[in-house]
Formats: structure tokens, C-alpha cells, sequence
């Protein structure tokens, strides 16, 4: 393989390091490939290989960066991430993971288990009562803003420092925290109470004394549990024994993998045999179990019972395990535990809750950063203006505190109020009812996002087959002329109920014939439909369950399937909802499967009629071969047949002749049908007999078991009838289609993270339009090296605007090898379908996007495999669905249908993300006027450094002086919700964060000095005659400025702000009697205090009104002129 690639020059350490392959499970050897590929670059351009650099330009960026490091690279940053990189070493020496191992586990003697295993034990909890308080003052303090605030707040405890009163400083900071704490404290007992609960259930224990009742909390391995049914499995078990007839039960493992369909589990057969459940302690008997692992759908392990003579040893796999958190659906089962808490795999597949930050509130935090360094310069100035004279250090110090207000804490206050706010119109939305907002503190996200990552099934469909379309070649049936199909099966049955013998042979000689001389009789339409609704009817593994038979009983008894299995009472039960759809339209037609146990399976006929036919081997589904065959023999005439159906490409090969199929499965496709091409054989005694002496003896082969078996296997499956081809559709969840093309044009990429089948994330990535019709889709093929990957990659890069289908294992050998190169590809598709992935691997997916392409991600799931994604994920959204609540918990946005998302993301998003951007930069405009006013004000006074405003007249500006007019911001809109649907186009600025960015801020910036300016020199100059009154004069101009401002920055009125507006002016108006003392110059007692005569003179009236007019009237007038010569979008769209 690798002499086949061309290789490019070497160059030295240029070996990759995975960020994850620490935290994936590999399934690779690392020595699965020679040395020389190691250093092995990937072809990235069509002149690869042929100069010295071409394949420097093709490495990763952090491989030409590693080159790079000196002096700069640590300046820049690279302290960070050696600080990082220390502390992640520290945390990993502290908390050390004890290494898992295999184990032998004594069946109900968990006192003989060799090592201490973990409690079994939920919890989801972030802290615990002594790191509460420590752990929520880390979360709020690691950002500047809040450590600034509390710096400035403490300074004020040192006499030298004090600029004001201490309450101006700590009331709002102790706000601040009380209220984050409360918010936190109330989270963290809802979790307790959660795990509580699932912790507390009650399950009964086997002892040798008899059973006993234990909380989950306290199983241990070794432990024999009984669990009922519709009860949730505490731990994970190996199947023992379970009061089924059949040695089997069925098994929901929704909230593990997310698919609803049951599994059907089978229990030891040793343990299964024995006459009664107390017999389970007479026996001396283990189980050697692998060391617990990720997969979910893989499980090594043996049962030995040591007292019999000879030892009986059974092999254990996937079948016999019954894994945490999944639900009993049938009967009630016994097993022994193997792995508990931690080590189950239910938690080992669940990634723990992050911290949600949003980037605007990162952004912010760098803004306020520059702030903070505009701050101390302008107190360096200041000091420097003095001649650092005298105690210079500690006037700087002062000017520090005494411009604070740049970085005003009420930013904070008045941003977590906003995102309450939005939350709270976010669930009052009759548009999306049933939507809650879990997490408070990232609603702006949602008008961020790029990436979104999309569950299938139950996500974006509904997980409901419907039968649509039959074809046999000349003649098509359809959801309209199913009636003619059911009149063709009464009539066939009909005509042999007289001589039920030829129930089974029915159309059968025709096909002997057909297999030596060819078709030579064309058969009537009426023995084709019989035929092939027959073979639908039997190639299954479905298995009809009956909700009123507990016991079990009434199944082993054929006679009495008539009388006693009703049709009310029966459900159907499969690994996969196609075959339930098929086994529900044979019943409408008239043929009905009414029992099914592990050897045998019963249909009745339209008359009542039971057929009973014995199944000799079954070839279950997998996702190589395609297809699933069944060799059943009717009970009345022993005809043996052999029927197969699977997916077209894999049946092609393998029936007759034909000139149709191919056509009709691409017609079938283009519908969103999912199709299977459904045969048969007719074998004779001789035939069966060698085939199955080959079969058992490729069962018993040591080496190349799977080769020999399918070898064997395919030896049958030559020149087989084509019966019919079926189209079954799986119901898309409603306005599917029209939501993803919003998406699609909102700029939003969408990938499909589904542990379904290739053919069907296929199918319904075509059926939903995430792929649109005329696009090339490129399946990705299976690799397992490091030498396939290259080549295949090398062929995708070739492909041009074609959707990407890869499977999970291919994904994590191409992770493993070339995860830059890959993502970077992937990146560039219009959609990515990932099949069969782990629910580790769809958060690892999540990571993959974060850190390569350092944009908003989204995940949007149902089930409980879906819960690690959401976590991972910037923004995780759950559906309350089919397969519980336990994604739509464990997410930030809770939402009823998958259609609400649209509007989520288009007018919530859209609103939410601009009236923050907004709020953050008007509070920010507010603190730097008042700031440039302090300044204007020490330069004048000889740089002293004394407050220009009182306290109280601070905590007033910042409280009910402005308060309501800034935050009546959060009802503000530029585009109507309507529009803003209709024309998703608007979506893709919001990504590209122009709303708040370094160069809106700088205009805020000039803003605020020049009207800061205006007003001080305002004052200064007009009233120069009376300049005792200069802090009235202009801190009534200020109080106008702002609210006028306030009127500039709304885009579309609404009558709140109107009255908060008139509300502010009335406060300030009022206070100016109350608070008299506190308009003088400096402290009160320099004595200047305001003459209530003075102020309601006309010359004080016209004068501020003169300062407000040349501090706001320019503003005005360049906004006329901007929306009239260079509009936004989304003006020319309202207007």
C-alpha cells in the first residue's frame, strides 16, 4: 500500500499529536501501519510531491508554528499556553485515574471481588458544599471586569485611596454576586434532587437468604439484580435468566444510543436451564468480563460454571449484556452486575457540563480590557501634568479609582438583566410554544451560530415507517391500490385453504423450474403478489409481543394463537423500525405474523388459517453484507426456501437477470423511499443438509471465522427469484424541509451526527434536503490504516461541492492520521453526514469544529446519546420527544418541534445578539462620558485628583437616572420577526460580529469624549459668572444627553421606552429639590450648594438646553445622512 504513494521530501519532528487521543477510545494499533508512513504528508494540491515545499505548504498550521517559537511566540501569548499546559500536568498528577482492568466477577458473592469497584452512584452535580462558595467566586472573578471591580471596591478600605462613599463601590458588586450565587445555589439543589431520585430507586437483590429490597446507590458487581418490567437497568449486568419461555427479552435502549426500536437480549443458556431462580446460588459459577470501554455495541467476556462435570463454558457477547440506563420491555430478567457507576457505559459515553460562555460576553471582556489600559494611561498623564510631585504614586492610584467609572459594573448588571429578559420572551413566544431557556446566560448565541449539528432520528424525523410502494417489475402498487393487493392475497389463500399442504408449496415449483430451464411460464399477478407478500411476511427478526400475556405462557401454545393473541393487544418488536413497517403492511394485507420464538415463526392467513414454518438459520443485518436472509421450512409440506431482501447495491448482484430494478430503486430513492429488494430460493433436503454440515464447521473455525462463515454463506446466495422491491418511508418531523433551507441560507452549515445505517442517513439526508437533488454526494470508504486514509482523502479532494457521508470508524482513522487536513476539507462541503458515530465521537466532532474553525457551533438532539453533544457544544438545544427528557434537560434551549428553530435562531437569536451589543456599548458610552467630564474637570482644578459628582449622585446616574431608558434597549428591534423569516440572508452578518466590534467601539469611544468634552468645557464657558453652580449646570445637561442618546440608538419604538424616558426625566427633576447638598463643587463642605431659584431662570434653562443641542444635534444629523446615502441591509428592506 504505502509503496503505491508518492512521497514528498521528509522533514524532521514533524510527528502529529491528535488533540484527543488521549481521550478516544482507539480501536487501531498505532503499529497498524510501516515506519516510513509516519512522516507521510497528505497530498493537498494537484502538483503534490514534486517540489522540496510542496509538501510544507500541505502541514498543518501548528506544525509550521512550532518552527516559530522564541521571545515573540512567548510574549504573544505563549505563556498562556505553557501556564496551561502546567496546570493541566498538576491536575492530572493530583487526580490520577486508578487504571481499569478486566475482572472475574462470582455470581451473587461480591464480597470474593479481587479490587474496590466504584459506587453506583449518580452524579451530575458541579460542586459539593465546601466547593460551592470557592468555585462560584472562581467563575466570576476569572473575568477582568468582575476581578477589576473587586480590586477598586477594596482599595476603597485604604484611607489614602478613598474617593467616595464605600456603599457606591459594593452594592452593586455585592449584587452582582448574590444574585449569581442564588442562581447558581438554586441549579445545583435541582441536580441533587435529580440524582437523588434516580439514586433512591428501589431494586430487588437475590441473597441466599431470599430477595431483598437495596437502593440503586448500594448495588455492588457480583450483585444478582432482579429488574421488572418498564424498570430502568442500575447497572451494567450480564443476562442470566428471565421468566420468558424463550430465554430472551426485549430490551429500549433509547436514551443509551438514541434509536427507540427494542433489542432483543438473550440470557446465558447454563443459567437459563435451571429449574428455578434459588438454583442460582447452588451453582459455582463466574464471569470473566473485559475492562470496561466506550463502546456500546461491543462486549467480550465468558460464563464459567466450575461444578459441573465437564466445566461448561459459554462465550459472552454483545447479546447478553444489558447495559445502565436502558429499560426492560418484556418480561422480567435477573443478572448479575460487572461494572457500576463511573465504569458503566452509559457514563463513560457521558462528557460532564461545561461552563457555558458566550463570545459576546468574551468580546466585552476584551473591550473592557482596552478600557482598563486607556485608564491607567489617562491617570499617567494626569500624574505626568502634575510634575510627579509629592506622592505621585499614590495620586495615580486615585485617578485610577477616581476614573473607574470607564468600566462601569452596572455593564454586567444590565447585561444579565437583558439575557433574563430575553429568556423570558423566548418562552412567552406563542410562535414556539413549549420552548424553555435552561441556560440564561447564552441567549445571544443563538444569532452567532455557523455550524449546526443535527441528531436523525427522532430529531429530524419522526422514527415512524410507512409502507408506500411495492413493485414487481411490471406492475407497481401504491398507498391507493393497496385494496387490490389484499383482494389478490383472500383469493390466493382462498383457493388453497381446501388443502392447507399447498399453503406452503404455493408458488414454490414454479421457482425450481425457473432455477434450471430458465422463466419459461410467466406466472399470474395474483401468485406474484402472493409470493412476495409471503416473503415479506417471514424475512424479518420481528417478533410480535402481547401486552396481556405477562407470563409468557400462551405463546408456546399454536392452537390457541387464535383465540387468546387478539389483534388489539399486539405490538411489534425489531432492531429496526423498517421491518416492523413491512411486517405491519403484510398484516393490512392480510397476512399476519401472530408468534415468533428463537425457532419457529406462525402466520395467519386471511381465513384464519395458522401456517407455521420452522427456522433453520438465520443471517442477521450488518452494515458490510447489506442484507439479512432467513432459511425457514413449513411445518405442513417441509418445503425448505431461503428468502434474503437487503439494500439494492448488495442484492444486484446476487438475484437473476433483470432489466428494472435498478431503474426503479433510483426512482424510489429520488421519492425519499428507503428501498429493499426482497428474493428467494427454493432448496431441497440435499441442499440444506451440505450446506449446513459447510456452515457448522465454518462456526468452529479458530482462524478467519467471519471469511469462512460469509464464504459459505454467499454460496447460496446465487441466481435467487427477485420477487418484489419495497419503499418504505420514514415520516420527516413537520416543515423539515423549509426549515433547513432557512438554515442552508441563513449561512448556517448543517452535518447530520447520526448512529444510523450509511443508507439510511443517506436517504434521509436526501428525503429532508439537507443535500439538495442535483448535488454529488461523496460516500467516504471504509478505512482502517493510515495508508487508505491518505488515498482516500486524496480522492476527495478532488470532488468539488459534493455532500461528505463517512462513518465513524473512517472518521477516526482519518482524526488519527490527518485530523487538520480532514476538517479542513469537511469544512468546505455544503453538508457532512456522519453515520454509526459513538455519542462520544459526535462530542468529539463538536471539539473538532470549535477548535479548528474557531466558530459558534449548535447541537441539536433528542435522545440521551445526543446529551454529550449538547454539552460540548456552544449552544446544545434538546427535543422533548419519543425518546424522554433527558436531552432537552441536559440542554441550554428546550424545544417541542424541530421546525421552532428556525424562528429560535432567525428573530430571537437575531434580537437577542443586537440589543446586547447595543445595551454593552451605550453602558460603556455612559461610564466614558462621565469619565472625559472627571478628566475636563481635574485638568482645569490644577489635576487634582477630587470626584467632580458625589456618590449618591453616581449611584443615581448609573440606577434611576438612566437606568430604565438604557435598559428599555432589550425591547428595541431593527427588523420586524416577519422579515427577518423571510429574508434569512440578514442572518449571515450577525456572524461576522459587526454589531459589536473594535471599530464600533472606537466610535463610541470618539462619541464620548467629544460630548464629554462638550459638556464640561460647555459648562465652564456659559457659566462663567456662576461657576459656583457648575455641577448642576452640567450634570443636568449630562442627564439630557443621555436620554436623547438613549432616543438615537432605538431603531423601532415601543411606548415601554417612551415612559421610561419621561419616568427618568421626572426622577432627576424631582431629586434636584431633594438633593440640593450634593450638586456642589467637590466635597459639601466646600459650602456651594444649589440655589432651587437659580435653576428656573431662563438663562440656566436656554444655556443647558444650548449645551444638550451641540453635544447630541451633530449625532443627529450624521445619522440622517448615513441611513440616507450608505443604509444597512436591513433598512432597505423595511422601508
Amino acid at each position: 500500500m504505502s509503496d503505491s504513494i508518492p512521497l514528498g521530501p521528509m522533514r524532521k519532528n514533524s510527528k502529529r499529536l491528535p488533540y484527543y487521543n488521549s481521550t478516544r477510545l482507539s480501536r487501531f494499533s498505532i503499529d497498524d501501519e510501516p515506519s516510513n508512513l509516519d512522516e507521510m504528508p497528505l497530498m493537498m494540491s494537484e502538483e503534490a510531491f514534486e517540489n522540496d515545499e510542496s509538501d510544507y505548504q500541505t502541514l498543518p498550521r501548528a506544525r509550521a508554528n512550532q518552527r516559530n517559537r522564541g521571545l515573540c511566540w512567548f510574549l504573544c501569548g505563549g505563556w498562556k499556553v505553557l501556564c496551561s499546559s502546567c496546570c493541566d500536568c498538576l491536575a492530572r498528577v493530583c487526580r490520577r485515574k486508578k487504571e481499569m482492568k478486566a475482572r472475574t466477577v462470582w455470581l451473587g458473592h461480591p464480597e470474593k471481588c479481587e479490587e474496590k469497584y466504584p459506587k453506583n452512584s449518580i452524579k451530575n452535580q458541579k460542586y459539593n458544599f465546601i466547593t460551592f462558595v470557592p468555585g462560584v467566586l472562581y467563575q466570576q472573578f476569572k473575568f477582568f471586569l468582575n476581578l477589576y471591580f473587586l480590586v477598586v471596591a477594596c482599595s476603597q478600605f485604604v484611607p489614602s485611596l478613598k474617593i467616595g462613599y464605600l456603599y457606591t463601590y459594593w452594592a452593586p458588586l455585592g449584587f452582582v454576586l448574590a444574585v449569581t450565587m442564588i442562581r447558581e445555589a438554586a441549579d445545583e439543589i435541582r441536580r441533587y434532587q435529580r440524582d437523588k431520585e434516580m439514586n433512591s430507586q428501589l431494586y430487588s437483590k437475590l441473597t441466599v437468604r431470599g430477595k431483598i429490597q437495596v437502593k440503586s446507590s448500594d448495588i455492588q458487581v457480583g450483585d444478582m439484580i432482579i429488574v421488572e418490567k418498564n424498570q430502568r437497568i442500575p447497572a451494567d449486568m450480564i443476562f442470566l435468566r428471565t421468566s420468558e419461555k424463550n430465554g430472551s427479552c426485549f430490551i429500549r435502549t433509547d436514551q443509551l444510543d438514541g434509536e427507540t426500536d427494542w433489542k432483543l437480549k438473550v440470557a446465558v443458556s447454563c443459567t437459563q436451564r435451571l429449574p428455578a431462580v434459588g438454583d442460582l446460588f447452588s451453582i459455582r459459577a463466574f464471569v470473566y468480563a473485559q475492562k470496561p470501554q466506550l463502546d456500546i455495541h461491543s462486549f467480550e467476556g465468558n460464563f464459567t460454571r466450575e461444578d459441573a462435570d465437564p466445566q461448561v463454558h459459554e462465550s459472552l457477547s454483545i447479546e447478553n449484556t444489558l447495559w445502565a440506563s436502558t429499560v426492560v420491555a418484556s418480561g422480567t430478567v435477573i443478572g448479575v452486575v460487572i461494572y457500576t457507576g463511573k465504569e458503566t457505559r452509559s457514563v463513560l459515553n457521558t462528557s460532564f457540563a461545561k461552563n457555558k460562555v458566550g463570545l459576546l460576553d468574551l468580546e466585552l471582556n476584551r473591550l473592557t480590557k482596552a478600557l482598563f489600559l486607556a485608564q491607567v494611561v489617562l491617570s499617567v498623564v494626569m500624574v505626568a501634568l502634575q510634575g510627579f510631585v509629592g506622592p505621585w504614586f499614590r495620586n495615580l492610584f486615585r485617578f485610577v479609582v477616581l476614573f473607574s467609572y470607564i468600566i462601569p459594573i452596572s455593564l454586567r448588571v444590565n447585561l444579565d438583566m437583558g439575557k433574563s429578559a430575553y429568556g423570558w420572551m423566548i418562552m412567552k413566544d406563542e410562535n414556539i410554544p413549549g420552548t424553555v431557556v435552561r441556560t440564561s446566560t447564552i441567549p445571544e448565541e443563538l444569532g452567532r451560530l455557523v455550524y449546526l449539528l443535527t441528531d436523525k432520528t427522532g430529531t429530524l424525523t419522526q422514527n415512524e415507517m410507512i409502507f408506500k410502494r411495492l413493485h414487481l417489475g411490471t406492475v407497481s402498487y401504491g398507498t391507493d391500490t393497496m385494496d387490490e393487493i389484499q383482494s389478490h392475497i383472500i383469493q390466493s389463500y382462498a383457493m388453497v385453504s381446501a388443502t392447507p399442504a399447498s399453503g406452503g408449496t404455493s408458488g414454490t415449483t414454479p421457482s425450481r423450474k425457473a432455477q434450471t430451464s430458465g422463466p419459461k411460464v410467466r406466472k399470474s399477478v395474483s401468485s406474484r403478489i402472493h409470493e412476495a407478500v409471503k416473503a415479506i411476511a417471514l424475512c424479518h427478526n420481528v417478533t410480535p409481543v402481547y401486552e396481556s400475556s405477562t407470563n409468557g405462557n400462551g405463546e408456546t401454545e399454536i392452537a390457541e394463537a387464535d383465540q387468546d393473541f387478539s389483534d388489539d393487544n399486539r405490538t411489534y418488536q425489531a432492531s429496526s423500525p423498517d421491518e416492523v413497517a413491512l411486517v405491519q403492511w403484510t398484516e393490512s394485507v392480510g397476512l399476519t405474523l401472530v408468534n415468533r420464538d428463537l425457532n419457529s415463526l406462525q402466520l395467519k392467513t386471511p381465513s384464519g388459517q395458522i401456517l407455521s414454518f420452522h427456522i433453520l438459520q438465520i443471517f442477521p443485518f450488518t452494515s458490510e453484507s447489506k442484507r439479512m436472509g432467513i432459511i425457514v421450512k413449513a411445518g405442513s409440506s417441509g418445503e425448505i426456501t431461503f428468502y434474503m431482501k437487503g439494500a439494492d447495491v448488495a442484492m444486484a448482484s446476487i438475484v437473476q437477470y433483470n432489466d428494472w430494478l435498478e431503474e426503479e430503486c433510483g426512482n424510489m430513492a429520488r421519492e425519499g423511499l428507503r428501498t429493499l429488494v426482497v428474493a428467494k430460493k427454493s432448496l431441497s433436503d440435499e441442499q440444506y443438509q451440505d450446506f449446513e454440515n459447510r456452515y457448522n464447521q465454518a462456526k468452529l473455525s479458530i482462524h478467519d471465522r467471519a471469511l469462512k462463515v460469509a464464504a459459505v454463506v454467499e454460496s447460496l446466495e446465487r441466481e435467487m427469484e427477485l420477487l418484489c422491491l419495497t419503499g418504505v418511508e420514514d415520516q420527516l418531523q413537520a416543515d423539515v424541509r423549509p426549515t433547513l433551507e432557512l438554515l442552508r441560507n441563513a449561512g448556517i452549515k448543517i452535518w447530520m451526527l447520526t448512529g444510523d445505517k450509511l443508507e439510511t442517513a443517506t436517504c434521509i439526508a436526501k428525503s429532508s434536503h439537507l443535500v439538495s437533488r442535483n448535488q454529488n454526494i461523496h460516500v467516504f470508504k471504509p478505512v482502517s490504516n493510515r495508508g487508505e486514509a491518505h488515498l482516500e482523502l486524496n480522492a476527495f479532494r478532488r470532488k468539488h461541492d459534493c455532500a461528505l457521508v463517512i462513518s465513524g470508524d473512517s472518521l477516526e482513522v482519518c482524526l488519527r492520521y490527518y485530523e487538520h487536513e480532514f476538517v479542513e476539507l469537511a469544512c468546505q462541503c455544503p453538508a457532512v453526514v456522519c453515520c454509526r458515530c459513538s455519542p462520544t465521537q459526535k462530542a468529539q466532532i463538536v471539539t473538532l469544529l470549535q477548535q479548528h474553525t474557531a466558530n459558534r457551533t449548535c447541537a441539536i438532539g433528542d435522545g440521551g446519546n445526543d446529551v454529550s453533544m449538547i454539552q460540548a457544544a456552544d449552544c446544545g438545544i434538546g427535543i422533548e420527544g419519543k425518546e424522554g427528557k433527558q436531552a432537552s434537560l441536559a440542554a441550554d434551549f428546550s424545544i417541542t418541534q424541530f421546525k421552532h428553530i428556525g424562528r429560535l435562531l432567525m428573530v430571537h437569536g437575531r434580537n437577542s445578539y443586537k440589543r446586547s451589543a447595543a445595551l454593552g456599548q451605550f453602558v460603556m458610552h455612559r461610564g466614558m462620558i462621565i469619565s472625559t467630564m472627571q478628566a475636563v474637570f481635574s485638568s482645569i482644578f490644577y489635576f487634582a485628583s477630587v470626584p467632580l459628582y458625589q456618590g449618591f449622585l453616581m449611584v443615581g446616574y448609573a440606577t434611576i437616572y438612566t437606568m430604565f431608558p438604557v435598559f428599555s434597549l432589550v425591547l428595541d428591534q431593527d427588523v420586524k420577526p416577519e422579515m427577518a423569516l423571510l429574508y434569512p440572508e440578514l442572518y449571515k452578518d450577525l456572524t461576522k460580529g459587526r454589531s459589536l466590534s473594535f471599530k464600533t467601539f472606537l466610535i463610541w469611544v470618539l462619541i464620548s469624549v467629544y460630548q464629554g468634552g462638550i459638556l464640561m468645557y460647555g459648562a465652564l464657558v456659559l457659566f462663567e459668572s456662576e461657576f459656583v453652580h457648575v455641577v448642576a449646570i452640567s450634570f443636568t445637561a449630562l442627564i439630557l444627553t443621555e436620554l436623547l442618546m438613549v432616543a438615537l440608538t432605538i431603531r423601532t419604538w415601543h411606548y415601554l421606552m417612551v415612559v421610561a424616558e419621561f419616568f427618568s426625566l421626572g426622577c432627576y427633576l424631582a431629586s434636584l429639590a431633594f438633593l440640593n447638598e450634593y450638586f456642589g463643587i467637590g466635597r459639601v463642605s466646600f459650602g456651594a450648594f444649589l440655589d432651587l431659584s437659580f435653576i428656573t431662570t431662563w438663562p440656566f434653562l436656554w444655556k443647558v438646553f444650548s449645551i444638550t443641542l451641540v453635544s447630541c444635534l451633530p449625532l443627529y444629523i450624521i445619522k440622517y445622512l448615513k441611513r440616507k446615502f450608505s443604509p444597512p441591509s436591513y433598512s432597505k428592506l423595511s422601508s
